[in-house]
């Protein structure tokens, strides 16, 4: 299987869940969790990503209910224990997706957080407040901005791969998103000087369940942070390295440089990050540029944006995923998800524009304009425009269509992976979902 052939997905980016809180009393807090996603997708055309998808259009739905309960525990005068446990039940139906990572008949229920961990609180002032936060177990671990690390959430179905990568399918939606193992620790407050050290552990045989050691440290100012981080590749499972082409990761060294801020301008967003990759066979790097500006003086005040990506011929984006929104980092709705180029081999223009009628409601469009760098690995380029709408209809329920076409520059007969013809072709999907 070809490298590029199966490297991303996305989800859709959650509002806050409010948990509902069963008991409170003399520092013992006990939440009921429920989270809850379904979406109906429908794609024109049909992705050769699996080597089991025809010509034509696919129609499927996801959806997926996550539960549980969540807690804590103040300690008189020294900080808090705290911890989750939940179980998801997922489930794919119809036709499976458009790029063939799932069949249509996935179902699973399997626990997603089980983690303890606790807080310091005002312990140690010169820290902050729960300056010394200690954790451990399954749970969900971003790094950034999500652009190297932000959870584990491939979710792939039965998709015949030469093993298992069966993960209860929900493939869009990302169902599972937490690592199966870590040791956290991070320190400092919310402002100034914070760092984190972290070990992680994939049970995601699509990551080849890797491990990683992660390193992080970063300042925080009202005018933006600035982090510096190291990633090492500390094992994987050689089996499904084999079939996936992962077998660098074992030894991969990976440091990033980035920052994110105003820079004291009211309007302003302005965000960088640079990553270099120490592995076998040679070096690797990708960086991205972006700017964001808000018209806040117009009604609805809309924000535009431009993004500039590039990504050299062998990165390895880890685990990415999305953290502000549509287009990060998953890049085009129907590329990030069916077609690629899957933040690898290419380099990246976007521009958006988001605005807000009423304070529950967010109307977006994106555009995305892929290049592929060496297509002798082939030509994953394309253009894709999307447009979409985000409706907080109560505090719990969130409404979301989407429209898309998608145009390749090369069909799967000529180094594409579109099927057929390299004809543009619509996508629509409808997200619902509910969080308590």
């Amino acid at each position: 299987m070809p490298r590029l052939a199966i490297t991303a997905l996305t989800a859709l980016a959650l509002h806050t869940a409010h948990a509902h809180e069963l008991y409170n009393q003399d520092g013992t807090v006990l939440n009921a969790d429920l989270e809850a996603l379904f979406g109906v997708f429908h794609s024109d055309e049909s992705f050769n990503q699996a080597g089991n998808r025809q010509p034509g259009s696919s129609a499927w739905r996801e959806g997926y209910i996550k539960y549980g309960l969540s807690a804590s525990q103040a300690l008189a005068g020294s900080g808090s224990l705290y911890g989750a446990f939940s179980l998801v039940s997922s489930a794919t139906w119809g036709d499976g997706d458009a790029a063939g990572l799932t069949l249509g008949d996935e179902r699973r229920t399997a626990i997603e957080d089980a983690y303890l961990g606790w807080r310091s609180g005002s312990l140690f002032p010169a820290l902050g407040e729960d300056g010394v936060d200690i954790s451990a177990g399954r749970q969900l671990v971003t790094l950034g901005d999500g652009f190297l690390i932000q959870g584990d959430p491939v979710n792939l179905g039965k998709v015949d791969l030469g093993a298992n990568f069966n993960r209860g399918g929900a493939y869009y939606l990302a169902a599972r998103k937490a690592f199966d193992r870590t040791a956290v620790l991070r320190i400092g407050g919310s402002q100034g000087w914070r760092g984190d050290l972290m070990w992680l552990k994939s049970d995601n045989h699509y990551q080849a369940d890797t491990s990683l050691a992660v390193s992080n440290l970063e300042h925080v100012s009202d005018a933006g942070t600035v982090g510096l981080s190291w990633i090492r590749g500390l094992d994987v499972d050689q089996r499904y390295a084999q079939i996936m082409g992962l077998e660098h990761r074992d030894g991969m060294d990976t440091v990033s440089l980035r920052g994110r801020g105003s820079l004291g301008v009211k309007d302003l967003q302005l965000a960088a990050e640079y990553v270099t990759q120490d592995r076998s066979g040679g070096r690797e790097d990708a960086w991205y540029l972006e700017g964001n500006w808000t018209f806040s003086a117009l009604p609805w005040s809309p924000t535009a944006t431009y993004r500039y990506s590039r990504f050299s011929q062998d990165f390895d984006p880890l685990f990415y995923g999305l953290s502000r929104g549509y287009g990060t980092w998953f890049q085009g709705e129907v590329a990030a998800n069916y077609a690629g180029p899957f933040n690898s081999n290419s380099q990246v223009h976007h521009l958006g524009l988001k605005a807000k009628p009423r304070d529950n409601l967010s109307v977006g469009a994106l555009y995305f304009d892929f290049d592929t760098l060496d297509t002798d690995q082939g030509n994953l380029g394309g253009r894709e425009l999307d447009l979409y709408v985000e409706w907080m209809v109560t505090e719990h329920i969130l409404i979301s269509p989407l429209v898309g076409y998608y145009t390749p520059e090369r069909s799967a007969d000529n180094g594409g992976v579109q099927m057929a013809s390299r004809d543009g072709g619509t996508y629509l999907q409808l997200l619902v979902g509910t969080f308590f």
